[in-house]
């Protein structure tokens, strides 16, 4: 008899997931998440893993998994602690015999599973294609001669079109073993975790709820009902509202929404109304995802050191009080300020942000890089391993692309995606009452104006900004 231990990580949804496909043979299966708490403490620089938003978006996606499954006639058990410890219990006491999940690229994830593989003895794990877009058999070349840059990794692919059919979630579920009832408590809440309670915020870019009803329901919407897709071109370096991108990236971080589903979607949106700049675009940012994950793969715990993936690169290595302004959004520079206070505000940042603030870290206040992908990796609601330190290793100029490292002139940025200043106005209330043309470059008033409204002074104005201050008063 296979009685199997179906191991649920960052992939919280039932359609298109190998793992619960290949557990439908089984003859009773028992679905299971593991919190490991030491998420919530400290890492090695310092910062936790998660906070409270992303544990938030969390608890909401595996109640939305655990609502799922009953309705399959299964349930999900949540239990708190380390997986390696955690799964050979509870195989003895359930006498189960076969453990199913998907792989993982990042190390500290894949040690976790070859841990639990080491701990199960002579007991099968079986690892399922994991949250890629492509499988490995899919690939253009073997994962250790993919090419280096992403332009070349985009080429390849596309010679090779691959023709996207995920499979859709069962109908039911084989039953649950005997004997696993009395372990079924309530899913903890941020506040049990020692979190607090986020406050939902009506400005909020990502208003929407956690878990795989919630997922494709937006991709229904983003690519049907509002068809917002046809413009994400245009749109995608907006700041203000939750329709100027398509906003997948927190489902698809934890797996409640499937990159091979959106992909199917939108091909068959281009097959009914015409492909255009913008759905090439969305298909674009999907490979970005896939590129950065067989990247990690590939090199593994180099991309998290401070010369990340060209070792011989210097990138900036000091940390003093500049880091914590910045995490603070108390930079003097409102564009910064602004995406790092809705950062901590809400758990979300505009794509666009993302860049100019981690930009501004790294060549404007010269702090080590490898502090900012973590305090990201606390705060964001969509983060994921590979996306977030490869774009930070990017823009730091230590990942493997040849291309320079990307410094932004943050106040041009600011002039050109925040014209009227309506999104620093939103993040930063102590601004409002100023003309609007100073809402960017308040440093040019006096310190004690600056003190009446709370401000931080920007003691230094780079040389390249000069152009932009033309429009202050």
């Amino acid at each position: 008899m296979r009685r199997t231990l179906l191991w649920f990580k960052q992939d919280l949804r039932l359609d298109d997931h190998p793992a619960v496909q290949a557990a439908l043979a089984a003859d009773c299966v028992l679905p299971l998440f593991v919190f490991d708490p030491t998420l919530l403490r400290p890492g090695d620089l310092g910062i936790r893993r998660m906070g409270v938003h992303r544990a938030r978006f969390q608890l909401e996606s595996l109640t939305a998994l655990d609502a799922e499954l009953r309705q399959r006639g299964s349930r999900l058990l949540v239990v708190q602690g380390n997986a390696a410890q955690v799964i050979p219990a509870l195989l003895e006491h359930l006498d189960l015999n076969e453990v199913l999940t998907l792989e993982e690229m990042a190390p500290q994830e894949r040690t976790l599973v070859e841990e639990l593989r080491q701990a199960l003895g002579d007991i099968p794990l079986r690892e399922l294609a994991g949250n890629s877009l492509l499988r490995r058999e899919e690939l253009p070349t073997p994962v250790e001669h993919l090419p280096a840059v992403f332009s070349q990794f985009r080429e390849q692919v596309e010679q090779r079109p691959s023709v996207y059919q995920p499979r859709s979630a069962p109908v039911t579920l084989p039953p649950l073993p005997e004997a696993v009832e009395p372990l079924f408590e309530p899913l903890p809440t941020p506040t049990r975790l020692g979190l607090g309670e986020p406050v939902g915020l009506p400005i909020s870019a990502f208003p929407f709820s956690g878990g795989e009803v919630a997922a494709l329901a937006r991709l229904r919407d983003y690519l049907w009902a509002t068809q917002g897709v046809r413009t994400y071109q245009e749109n995608r370096n907006g700041m203000v509202g939750s329709e100027y991108s398509s906003k997948f990236s927190p489902w698809l971080a934890n797996g409640s929404l499937s990159p091979r589903r959106v992909a199917a979607e939108l091909r068959r949106y281009e097959a009914q109304y015409g492909a255009n700049a913008s759905t090439r675009q969305l298909w674009q940012q999907l490979l970005w995802r896939d590129y950065f994950r067989w990247t990690l793969l590939r090199h593994g715990r180099a991309l998290f050191e401070a010369g990340g993936l060209k070792a011989t690169v210097r990138a900036p290595q000091q940390l003093d009080e500049r880091f914590e302004r910045w995490c603070q959004g108390r930079t003097g520079m409102p564009l910064v300020d602004a995406s790092m206070r809705e950062l901590a505000a809400t758990g979300f940042m505009s794509n666009r942000g993302r860049q100019v603030v981690a930009a501004y870290l790294v060549h404007d206040l010269e702090q080590d890089w490898r502090h900012g992908a973590a305090w990201f990796e606390e705060h964001l609601l969509d983060y994921d391993p590979a996306s977030n330190w490869g774009n930070w290793a990017y823009l730091a100029g230590v990942a493997s692309d040849p291309q320079r490292s990307q410094a932004f002139n943050a106040l041009r940025q600011a002039r050109h995606y925040d014209p009227d200043a309506t999104y620093v106005s939103l993040w930063l209330p102590e601004l409002r009452a100023l003309p609007q043309a100073l809402r960017h470059t308040p440093f040019q008033l006096s310190r004690l104006q600056l003190d009446a409204l709370d401000y931080p002074r920007l003691e230094h104005v780079p040389e390249d900004w000069k152009p932009y201050l033309t429009h202050a008063a």
